[in-house]
């Protein structure tokens, strides 16, 4: 029974023409399967480790009336290359492990070679009622109110150096929101993993002075009291926005082991279709990094997103036609004595289907030894 359903399941995620195409007022589906080819290595004069991932994206929504949305999304991935030889057994484990209540991630084929994996990593009921609105199921909680770092982000949080996974994480939780007014909401949060660590919180957001406000407290992760506040604007043509986020353990207020991240930051838009992005972060108890290789394969927390006590961010986009945007990244980690880069180049070869090359390069100190890592990739999208 367990192949006929892997049989299914990759017949029918690999074949998205077989779904039902017809888009009513009820059902709505769309999605996009792209190849993303990597190599990493920390000069050219070293090895080359290569890979290729193929991805494909199913999105679902069915409307009952126009009180009840249903959701279900899913993500099918097909590993190939020296990661999954090298690795053995760790690398599809790793990427099978679900880290919800419900497992629903399955490793569907797994050869020496290459492996499948699909998981399902939006499924929720979505109840509204005038002002009123509940949403259960794994979902997405997005508290952030920053463009890169935020440590608002307690449910989902995620990794700006991710480049296959726009969507970002969801959870297993349950949200109910309610909205005073057009411009105010107050909302509850709640989630579980699958050690049963709990997450729970309550949000005000509220406009004021022309600024979108918000404050929340709760706890999270099973460990942490939280409390934090963010805001986004403007000044002038300047879009402004920041966050910042106490964690303490809840066991004993003498603990010394909290943090305070804090983030702010700023964005313009310019008449040649260019944008300028600058954020700084601080922390007082930064993450200890073994190698930037973790970055990619830890299960981040939202107390885990700053590696340095000062973090500078700084971006450059330009749409230079319709077709083709090229970008540039950059960061700066004091205590690292390190920094991050990242250009990039997207081009539309036809009206669904798009072309990307990126480079991420890290370059720091950790443990004494100084590290040096390359990540190119090359990714092709069909949407449809």
């Amino acid at each position: 029974m367990k192949k006929l359903i892997s049989i299914v399941f990759l017949f029918a995620l690999f074949n998205p023409v077989l779904l039902p195409q017809e888009k009513g007022k009820w059902f709505d589906l769309n999605g996009y399967i792209t190849t993303l080819g990597s190599a990493m290595f920390d000069t050219l004069s070293r090895d080359v480790t290569y890979e290729n991932i193929i991805h494909n994206r199913l999105n679902m929504k069915a409307y009952i009336g126009s009180r009840i949305t249903i959701a279900a999304d899913l993500r099918t991935r097909l590993f190939m290359g020296d990661m999954v030889k090298g690795l053995g057994r760790v690398y599809p484990e790793l990427t099978g492990a679900d880290p919800g209540v419900v497992d629903m991630s399955w490793n569907l084929l797994s050869e020496k070679s290459f492996f499948l994996n699909t998981t399902v990593d939006r499924l929720w009921v979505d109840l509204s009622f005038e002002n009123f609105q509940a949403r259960i199921g794994r979902q997405r909680i997005n508290w952030g109110q920053a463009l890169v770092w935020n440590p608002n982000d307690i449910f989902n949080a995620y990794s700006f150096f991710d480049v296959d996974y726009a969507e970002r994480p969801g959870s297993d939780a349950v949200r109910l929101q309610y909205y005073p007014s057009s411009t105010s909401s107050v909302e509850l949060a709640a989630k579980s993993d699958r050690d049963n660590d709990l997450t729970i919180a309550g949000l005000a957001r509220f406009n004021k002075w022309g600024y979108d406000l918000q404050a929340f407290a709760g706890f999270s992760d099973g460990e942490d009291i939280v409390a934090g506040a963010g805001w986004s604007g403007s000044i002038g043509s300047v879009s402004f926005r920041g966050e910042g986020t106490w964690f303490h353990p809840a066991e004993s207020f003498s603990d010394t082991s909290g943090a305070v991240i804090l983030t702010i930051g700023a964005d313009k838009i310019f008449s040649d279709n260019s944008m300028l992005q600058v954020q700084l972060m601080y922390s007082d108890h930064p993450l200890q990094l073994d190698n930037f290789g973790s970055l990619y394969t830890r299960d981040l927390r939202a107390r885990d997103i700053a590696f340095s006590e000062f973090t500078a961010f700084g971006q450059f986009t330009w749409a230079a036609t319709p077709l083709l945007n090229v970008g540039a990244s950059f960061m700066w980690f004091p205590d690292l004595k390190g920094y991050f880069t990242g250009p990039s180049v997207d081009y539309s070869v036809a009206e669904d289907t798009d072309f990307s090359l990126m480079w991420q390069h890290f370059n720091g100190r950790m443990g004494g030894t100084d590290t040096r890592l390359n990540l190119v990739y090359l990714r092709v999208k069909f949407s449809f």
